[in-house]
C-alpha cells in the first residue's frame, strides 16, 4: 500500500521536556523528506506545532484538521499548508483517521490517549485497517503498554489484538514502521469478541 499521508496524534502542551519537542519536529522533517504529507490537529503549541514546523521547514506539506471553536480560541497553527475546520472533536477524529494512510501516535495527554484508543478499538473491530505506530519517546508509553499486555493476560482482549499497533523508540523507526506495516486483515472482526 502506498503511503502518501500520515496522521500524527500528539500533545498540545508546551510545558513538556524539550526532548519530546525535538522528536516531534524530527517526525515532521522525516515525513517531508519522504514526500509524505503530515496530517495533524493544527495546533500552534506543543508537539503539534513542533511536528508541523519540522515538516514545513523541510519543504513538506502539512494538513491541519481543527474544530471551529479552537480556531476561535486562536489555537490554530497559521503555517499549515491547508486547514480543514470541523464542527466538533468527533468529526475531527473521523477526518484524521480517514485522511491518513497510517497513524503515528506521539506522547500526549488525555486527548491523545482518547484518539489512540479509538483507533485501536476501530481496528479491533475491523473498522480501521491502517498501521498504528506508537512512538515511545523516553519510555513514555511503557506503563500503558504494560497495561495492554495485562488486558490480554487477563482476557479483556485477545493476545492477537496486541498486534494491532507497533511500537517505535525513535522518529526514524516510527516512520519506517508506518510505511512498511501491512494493512490489518478484515477477518479480524470474527475475533472481536473475547
Amino acid at each position: 500500500m502506498e503511503i502518501s499521508k500520515i496522521s500524527v496524534y500528539c500533545a498540545s502542551s508546551s510545558k513538556i521536556d524539550p526532548s519530546y519537542m525535538a522528536e516531534a519536529r524530527k517526525v515532521g522533517r522525516l515525513l517531508a523528506q519522504a514526500g509524505i504529507t503530515l496530517v495533524n490537529g493544527a495546533g500552534n503549541m506543543g508537539l503539534m506545532q513542533a511536528s508541523t514546523d519540522g515538516c514545513i521547514e523541510a519543504g513538506g506539506k502539512a494538513i491541519g484538521i481543527i474544530p471551529t471553536f479552537m480556531v476561535k480560541e486562536g489555537w490554530c497553527h497559521q503555517g499549515m499548508t491547508e486547514i480543514i475546520e470541523t464542527a466538533d472533536m468527533h468529526v475531527r477524529q473521523q477526518k484524521m483517521s480517514e485522511m491518513g494512510d497510517a497513524a503515528i501516535v506521539l506522547p500526549g495527554g488525555c486527548g491523545t490517549l482518547a484518539e489512540l484508543f479509538e483507533l485501536v478499538t476501530w481496528k479491533q473491530l475491523g473498522l480501521y485497517l491502517k498501521p498504528i505506530v506508537i512512538l515511545n519517546t523516553n519510555g513514555y508509553y511503557d506503563a500503558l503498554l504494560a497495561q495492554m499486555e495485562r488486558s490480554a493476560d487477563e482476557c479483556f482482549m485477545r493476545k492477537e489484538h496486541l498486534q494491532i499497533w507497533r511500537v517505535a523508540q525513535t522518529a526514524e523507526e516510527a516512520v519506517q514502521l508506518a510505511t512498511s506495516t501491512p494493512l490489518w486483515d478484515t477477518n479480524v472482526r470474527r475475533f472481536a469478541a473475547v
